[in-house]
Order: structure tokens, then sequence, then C-alpha cells
């Protein structure tokens, strides 16, 4: 079924990863990233770039820079272009794919809980500012529907039989060539494993088969360095597998992986730091793989919003420096809705084995049809037109937002704007449970920064506000906005 799905049209709009470095000009820069993406086997043979105005645009170069860089590996063999089919890569050799580690029985993980969300509040909210979640009224229902529909009809009838632990075979390649693609990822489909988001990821990882207590069939242990801001709900879930995390401090150039020392792991958000924002140095993203490498450990890059970047170059997946040593975790519950249950882990060779012996037998939580339709989703190139539309809309939604404040509450900066589907609103020392009650008084629901500082951590506490712009439906973001703006505006936020 996969091979036929590879004959829908792929439309206008495919992302595509690449990193233009060294010396010399952009165009032979561009040539350079583009040969070696094909040579490494990273663009596959029959892979539709994006058309000279999209590639352009991506990467901040000019668009005759892109068709001449596409003119010479044409002429050169490692490219085709033909009228009507667009510029593809080349058909080649494949390479060869490593083989899958045998499954090995284990009964199934606990089901993930549901997102932790912030403290009940005494007024009904109508705006929702919080952070998390996608606009769930711009869901690709059309699309959506469309690639289950061919799923379903193309499905062969072993499809509605017990599902394979490691996922559908249609869907691991799919993911294969888009994360290669679009976030600079090295694996093979045999090194993904589905799974049901990264809190599913983090149980199967680090769950003891022992109720938390044991060592007996874990896959990865801690201490487990984090990073000193983050999901409450991930230390937690860690905690409740008997894994101690140590907290990193934060800079303007991300995570302090200097302050690593005998961790076993380090989990770490490297293309947008969560909830801070702003992307992990270059230096350091070396520095932490050497880290690993020098001592045995392991990286886990939790790529939640690798997709939405709006004033900068993509940042490439950290796992593309050493795919032995990073664990790349994603999953579409900020690119299509948290309500499809679907991620996926991309492995170092030898943790498949062990996260298949995990998950059981059988797959438990990721649906088979669900599946199906995402990986006709990614091919048929729907997905990645709804990432692009989405992303225009999220940085136009961004844009009101820094405008708005600028005007009525000049005094709150606004950080974290570069990527994402949130800002962080930094707010003078003393006023953050103040502005969050102003808050609530406005009837908008929002985070306060400090719910997400690590209770162990010895960095300094800065005040400040986590806002959600991607939640709220198109037609209610205004009122949202004015109501965020009335709350933070001089005079609005009272001390109680």
């Amino acid at each position: 079924m996969a091979e036929s799905w590879v004959n829908y049209a792929e439309r206008i709009g495919s992302d595509l990863h690449l990193e233009l470095s060294g010396p010399g000009s952009r165009r032979a820069a561009l040539i350079g990233a583009l040969r070696d993406a094909v040579r490494s086997g990273r663009l596959a043979p029959g892979t539709r770039l994006p058309p000279y105005r999209s590639l352009a645009a991506d990467l901040g170069v000019a668009r005759n820079t892109v068709a001449d860089a596409y003119a010479e590996l044409v002429a050169e063999g490692w490219l085709t272009a033909r009228q009507g089919s667009g510029t593809r890569v080349a058909e080649r050799a494949r390479p060869l794919h490593p083989a899958v580690p045998p499954k090995a029985l284990a009964p199934p993980s606990p089901a993930p809980p549901p997102p932790a969300r912030a403290a009940h509040r005494s007024r009904p909210t109508l705006h929702d500012l919080r952070q998390g979640t996608p606009d769930a009224s711009a869901f690709p229902r059309s699309a959506w529907l469309a690639s289950y529909r061919r799923a379903l009809h193309q499905a062969p009838n072993e499809v509605f039989g017990p599902g394979d632990p490691a996922g559908r075979p249609e869907l691991r390649a799919a993911l294969a060539t888009y994360l290669a693609r679009a976030r600079g990822v090295r694996t093979e489909p045999n090194r993904i494993v589905v799974c049901s988001g990264f809190a599913h990821a983090l149980r199967l990882l680090f769950n003891s088969g022992n109720g938390g207590g044991g060592r007996r069939g874990q896959i990865l242990r801690g201490p487990l360095a984090v990073e000193a801001y983050g999901l409450p709900f991930h230390r937690e879930l860690l905690a409740a597998e008997g894994v101690r995390t140590v907290p990193l401090p934060l800079d303007e150039h991300g995570a302090r992986v200097d302050r690593l020392s005998r961790e076993r792991a380090v989990l770490l958000t490297p293309a947008h730091q969560f909830p801070t924002g702003g992307p992990l140095h270059a230096e350091r993203r070396t520095a932490v793989v050497d880290w690993a490498r020098a001592r045995g450990a392991v990286v886990l890059e939790d790529d939640y919003d690798g997709e939405f970047r709006y004033d900068r170059r993509p940042v490439g997946a950290l796992q593309s420096l050493d795919p032995e040593r990073v664990i790349l975790i994603g999953s579409v519950s900020k690119s299509l809705s948290p309500a499809v249950r679907l991620g996926w882990m991309v492995l170092p060779e030898r943790y498949v084995g062990g996260v298949l012996a995990a998950k059981g037998e059988r797959e438990a939580w990721a649906s088979v049809l669900d599946q199906l339709a995402l990986a006709d989703l990614i091919v048929s190139g729907a997905y990645d037109r709804h990432v692009r539309r989405m992303r225009q809309r999220y940085r136009g939604r961004r844009d009101r937002l820094v405008a708005a404040l600028a005007e009525r509450a000049p005094h709150v900066e606004v950080g974290g704007v570069a990527a994402g589907l949130h800002a962080v609103l930094r707010l003078p020392p003393g006023t953050e449970r103040p502005a969050v009650g102003a808050a609530v008084r406005q009837r908008v629901a929002l985070d306060g920064l400090a719910e997400f500082r690590h209770p162990d951590t010895d960095m300094p506490a800065h005040d400040g506000l986590v806002v959600g712009y991607a939640t709220p439906p198109e037609h209610a973001y205004g009122a949202a906005l004015e109501a965020l703006c009335a709350a933070l505006a001089p005079g609005g936020t009272r001390v109680s």
C-alpha cells in the first residue's frame, strides 16, 4: 500500500531542512548542502524538492540562487527536472536498512494521563491563552477525511488484525522521509517506533516494569538531567517511575550543558526551549553530544514544535549530530491536534528491541487506522500544506500580540517568539502573581512562569507569564488579546 501512495500528486509547499554554512557563495553552499543530503540518503530517490520561490523564502536567498543550484545538480545527475513533475532527487540505489531487533513480550504500559493544566479558577474562563494546544477549529478535516478514506480503501485485510507495536510500516516510512527532509533527521524506518505522544514515550523509556520502584526491564535510568524550566507533568511522570531529575540552569544560549556530570541521560528542547524560548546554541549542541559519547549516556530530544519557526533560519534536529546517542521524540499534538494520539521515537539501534518489548506483543495505544491516515496525509503533501498554512496564521497572531502589548502594556517585555506557539511575557520582579490574578478577573486563562520552574534549581527566579496565542479560534483571538491587555495595562494589575 505504501508504494501506491507515492503516486499521489505531491503539492507545492514541502518543507526542506538545509543548513547553509562554510566559506564561499550562497549558491555554492546550497549546492553542497543539497548534494550532501542526497549522497547521505537523507533525501530519498524520487523526493520532490520545493519550488524555487518556497525554498528561497525559507532560506533567505534569491530565487535565482535556488534555480541555479537546481540546474547544476540536474546537470551533475543528482536531480531530475521534468515539466509537470517538478524537481526531484534522481533515482539511485537506496541505502540498506539495518535489521530491526526482534520483539520481546512484555505487558503494555499504562495509558498516559491528560496533560497538566493550571489550577482551577473561581470564575468561568472566556479566553484560553494557555500554552500547549493548537487552534482546534483549524484541524484539516477535509484533508484528514480524504486521507482516511484512501487509507481505508487501500488497506489490506491484515490491517484489521492485531497491530505491530513498532507501528505501521507505511507510517514509519513516511516519517523517515519527512523527518529527514524537514528536520534534518538521520534514520531509517526500522529505527522509528510509533507511540501515542511524548508522555507515552517517556513511560516506555523509563518504565521500571515493577510499579516504578524497581529496575527490572528499565530501558533508561536516572538520574536524568532536565532544563530548569519545563513541564511539571513530565517531572511528575518521571518521579512516579523512580527517576530523579537534576535541573540544568538556562541562559540566553539555552541549557548550561557544561553543568552535566554523572547523569545517565539529559532531556532537552534544543530547537525551542520550553517555555522560555530560543534554540540551544551551536557550541552547546556539539558539547552535549560529546558529553553523551564520553559518558556512554543518551540525549532525549523533545522536538515538540519544530515545524513552527518565523524569524530565524530553521534549526535542525540535534539527532542529526549523532543518531546513536540521541533519541528524538515528536508528535502531531502541536501540528495537527492533541486529539490525534500519534507520536514517534527515532531511536539508536540498541534501544529498538527494548522499546518494542516495553510496548508489548500488540499495539495497544496508537490506532492503526489513524497511523495509515497520517501516512497518507504526509505522503500526499497535505500535511506540509497544513503546516505552512498554520505557520502563517500563527505568525500573524504572534505579530498581533506583540503589537498590542507594545501599545497597551509597554512595560512588558515579550520574548521567545521567534518560533513556537507561545510567548513569554517578562514582568517586573514581584508582579507575576498579581498579573495572574488580574488575568483571572478578565476571565483569561494563562500560566505563570513560576509553574514551570524546577523546585530544586538554584537558577534565579524570573517573573513572567506564558501566553499561548494558538489556542483561541480565529474569530475569538481579538477579544482574547483585548482582555489580556486590559489585565496587563498600567493600573490593571493590583497587588492583592
